[in-house]
């Protein structure tokens, strides 16, 4: 888990890189594009069983999900060009907050004394790093705090549809229902990719390739529960990239607010293992 995290940081540091010329849509849909590809692949060899693998009790809700994955990507790489990876990112570790947020009300979950003062604390860490009322208020931290929303939902559906459907299942309609959406709106925001450029965009296919094939065989062996807090290790290899390759900051404000965001997750964690 540890080594996709760090696959999906270079990731973004290649978005990144590339966002800074192209618009994300056009970055994202070529990504999906080679995602699309790679879930076809994998599958065509269980051919025989490949109806089987493929077919959802919730198709509509499994489109849906690929849908909103697919924006909030688009959402994550905009974002890398307004505020960076270091900020972007700090934002963004609010999401498993906002799971449990939504985990109430949408999936019937009980939510316990410790998650609510989890939720309240991480909470404050976020106001911490948008700052609200001060001069240097940016008004584009709301960009990657969308993209937090958009990720959460995501994970709410996902929970949704694993009731029913097998993980094989929900990670074919994922790549097949985001590349189909991005292909609709792609193509009038497309921008031509200098051939100096193609390099890169290989290589970021490539490593969304390899980040998707490790998460597969890290769930192969070990549940969703057990490697998530592993997941926070993309926030410090994404922010370690951005202060070494594109020289952004790390103030006090944005160590603080993290620190806050990031503990109060893991201990809303841990405690919803304790239930």
């Amino acid at each position: 888990m540890i080594a996709t995290t760090f696959v999906f940081a270079v990731q973004d540091v290649i978005s990144r890189y590339l966002a800074e010329e192209y618009n994300a849509i056009t970055i994202v849909m070529i990504r999906y594009w080679f995602f699309g590809l790679f879930v076809i692949c994998i599958n065509f060899p269980l051919r025989k069983d490949f109806s089987k693998k493929v077919k959802s009790k919730h198709p509509f809700l499994q489109i849906f999900r690929g849908a909103i994955l697919a924006c909030e990507v688009c959402v994550m790489v905009f974002a890398f060009t307004k505020l960076g990876l270091v900020e972007s990112h700090a934002i963004f570790a609010c999401y498993p907050l906002i799971v449990f947020l939504l985990s109430g009300p949408v999936l019937k979950e009980k939510i316990n004394f410790h998650q609510w003062t989890a939720i309240f604390c991480g909470f404050c860490g976020i106001i911490i790093l948008l700052k609200p009322g001060s001069e240097v208020f940016n008004i584009y931290a709301i960009i990657p705090l969308t993209s937090a929303m958009l990720f959460a939902i995501y994970n709410i559906l996902t929970r949704q549809v694993a009731l029913s459907d097998s993980s094989e299942t929900s990670y074919f309609w994922t790549g097949i229902s985001g590349t189909f959406f991005i292909s609709l709106i792609g193509p009038f925001f497309w921008q031509p990719i200098h051939v100096n450029d193609w390099q890169y965009m290989a290589l970021l296919c490539i490593s969304g390739a390899i980040g998707h094939y490790l998460l597969i065989k890290t769930l192969e062996v070990a549940e969703v529960s057990v490697v998530q807090p592993y997941a926070y290790f993309q926030l410090i290899f994404a922010s370690g990239f951005g202060l070494i390759f594109f020289r952004e900051e790390l103030t006090l404000k944005m160590f603080i607010g993290t620190s806050i965001v990031l503990l109060s997750g893991l201990y809303a964690f841990v405690r919803s293992q304790e239930n």
